[in-house]
Order: C-alpha cells, then sequence, then structure tokens
C-alpha cells in the first residue's frame, strides 16, 4: 500500500506538486482570460459570481497554494502538496460512495497522452465493484474551434476512457488522441447517453472540458487541474465540481500511476 508519506515524496520528486513546470506568467494570463470569460479558459463553466482576475488568484492561493501576491508575476509556479493530498483523499471517496452505489460512471479526458492511465486504472476498479463504464458516441464527429478554425474530431475510447481524435487519426493507445479543454465532447457524449438505454452517468470523472462540461450540465463531475485551469477550482467553489484535484497535468504518464494506486487505496478499491 502507498503510504502518504510515500505519495507526499512521489508528487514533489515527479514536479506533480511543489514547484512546477507551468509558469507563474501562463496562469496569470489564465486568470486574466477566465475573468474575461475567454471559452479556451472557463472550458464550460457558467460562473454565477464575479470572478475578476484578483478573485481567481484568490481562490487559486486558496485551493491550489500558489503565491497570492499579484505583483509577483514572474518565475514558476507551485502547488501545496498538501492540498494535494487532501483533495486526492476527498476524490478517494467520492469514488469509494460511486462503487458502494454501482454507478454508471463516465471517464475523458483532453490529455490522453499524459491521463490516460490514470483514468484507465480507476475504470477498470470501478467496473470490477460492478459500475457501469459508459462509452457512448463512439465514432461521433464534433466540431472544435481551434486557432486555427473549426476542426471535426472523433469520440474514441482506450480502456474505458473517452477522448478525440484528430482527423484520420488511427490506433488504441492514448498517444493518438487530441489534447483539448473544449466541453462539446461531453455535451455530445451526454446527449448520446441520454438516448441510449444505458442512460446518463451519475459521475463524471475527466479534466478540462470534461469535468466542466458535465458539471455545468448537472452531472457530478471531479478531476485533476492544473494551476491554469481556474475554471475546475471555480467550479468545486461554485458548487458544479465536487472535487477539483490541484496536479500537474503535464509531466510523463508513468508518474499518475501511484497516484491511481493511492486513490484505489483509499477508497478501498484495490484490485
Amino acid at each position: 500500500m502507498l503510504s502518504t508519506g510515500a505519495l507526499r515524496a512521489h508528487l514533489l520528486a515527479a514536479r506533480l506538486a511543489g514547484p512546477v513546470a507551468t509558469s507563474r506568467e501562463n496562469s496569470l494570463r489564465s486568470y486574466r482570460l477566465f475573468a474575461a470569460g475567454d471559452p479556451r479558459v472557463t472550458l464550460g463553466v457558467r460562473p454565477e459570481g464575479v470572478w475578476g482576475a484578483g478573485e481567481v488568484l484568490g481562490l487559486m492561493a486558496e485551493r491550489c497554494g500558489v503565491s497570492a501576491d499579484p505583483g509577483r508575476v514572474t518565475g514558476g509556479d507551485t502547488i501545496d502538496p498538501e492540498r494535494t493530498l487532501a483533495r486526492l483523499d476527498a476524490f478517494a471517496a467520492r469514488l469509494a460512495e460511486a462503487a458502494a452505489r454501482r454507478a454508471p460512471v463516465l471517464f475523458g479526458t483532453g490529455h490522453p497522452e499524459r491521463l490516460i492511465g490514470f483514468y484507465a486504472g480507476l475504470a477498470d476498479a470501478l467496473s470490477a465493484a460492478g459500475c457501469t463504464v459508459l462509452t457512448p458516441a463512439r465514432g461521433r464527429r464534433v466540431d472544435i474551434t481551434t486557432r486555427f478554425g473549426v476542426r471535426p474530431y472523433r469520440l474514441d475510447y482506450v480502456r474505458g476512457v473517452a477522448l478525440v481524435r484528430e482527423p484520420g487519426a488511427r490506433g488504441t493507445n492514448g498517444g493518438a488522441g487530441a489534447h483539448t479543454h473544449s466541453p462539446l465532447p461531453v455535451r455530445a457524449v451526454l446527449e448520446s447517453a441520454a438516448a441510449e438505454s444505458g442512460g446518463l452517468p451519475r459521475l463524471v470523472i475527466g479534466d478540462h472540458g470534461w469535468a466542466c462540461g458535465a458539471g455545468q450540465l448537472g452531472i457530478e463531475a471531479m478531476g485533476p487541474a492544473d494551476v491554469n485551469d481556474p475554471a475546475l477550482f471555480v467550479g468545486e467553489a461554485e458548487g458544479r465540481v465536487s472535487v477539483a484535484v490541484p496536479l500537474d497535468d503535464a509531466v510523463a504518464a508513468e508518474h499518475y500511476l501511484p497516484v491511481t494506486r493511492y486513490v484505489l487505496n483509499r477508497a478501498r478499491l484495490s484490485q
């Protein structure tokens, strides 16, 4: 069993928490864009409250441990590992509840090259516990606005985890999936799920638009988020996201596997 101390050491060594690769400039820019309502950063969340850049910075200091000083505008950013551990424990508690009630669950990621393994391990454990891991809308086209214009993507699943693929992309590994912040894929998946006999998920586990888009539609959602992704934390603060875990989302894929083991141990779902 992976202890809390061992995971804390891993988080710091892998730079999942502590000093992370995300720059302060990048984080502050995201907070300003969120305050301006930029859809690249809001990820499908439509806030009820007033979230100026200062309010977003204050929230991220509270939830993630970044510096609350608006005058600090350069250098690297920081995630407090104690906050990460606390939210992972909350994440594990929600996972255990879903397993206990055998709730249908949907997994989705906008970071397939990094996070497929993390989610797939959770999906395997919930499936073994009797939960239905939903996979609706496979192959469906989703048009997403990018900096290159509107591009068509295709919904697919890898080990029970939803992602989108570039036009013409093939394969069964996460590397063939596309990086996206858009909430449109989860909306398409939920629309198909509602029309199918399996019905809607009771819980969506994912990042970026997968968590935020589901939460905005009233479905319980949770997942990890980097310090430059304030939408999940605003969603959590306003009750749309049940758990947002502060975690760097762009390190090597193998570094997330101990996080999966820790969460499953805490949820008593280890296989």
